[in-house]
């Protein structure tokens, strides 16, 4: 699987609205579900902003839309316009500010997993 960040980012716009952390129970509960686990690791370990379609496989868009207002609405992902592309990007400093390591820890036991034998 070849996920690409997002390229040109010389416009930046953010005409979205940007919602504050959550609370721990929300966080966690947004981070609980498989497919929004593997959004914020694709996004973690992209380093940058990323176009919406490389953030999932095997589900449609419309489930995926549900799955990134949930991520947005717990305040650790929020939509950007680059260059005229929405992209969606982690935000690891505010998250880090209210929950020091939790997406450094959830993220890389996810990653661990991935390289396990037997995935």
């Amino acid at each position: 699987m070849n996920v690409e960040p997002a390229v040109g980012e010389n416009t930046v716009d953010s005409p979205f609205p940007t919602f504050p952390v959550a609370g721990v129970q929300q966080l966690l509960a947004a981070l609980a579900d498989p497919v929004r686990l593997e959004m914020v690791r694709r996004l973690m370990n992209g380093g940058g902003p990323m176009v919406c379609s490389a953030l999932y496989d095997g589900i449609n868009k419309s489930t995926a839309t549900h799955h990134f207002t949930i991520l947005r609405e717990a305040g650790i992902t929020e939509r950007l316009a680059i260059d005229g592309h929405t992209v969606l990007r982690l935000r690891v400093e505010p998250v880090e500010a209210e929950v020091p390591g939790l997406l450094g820890s959830i993220v890389g036991k996810a990653n661990r997993e991935l390289s396990a034998p037997g995935f």
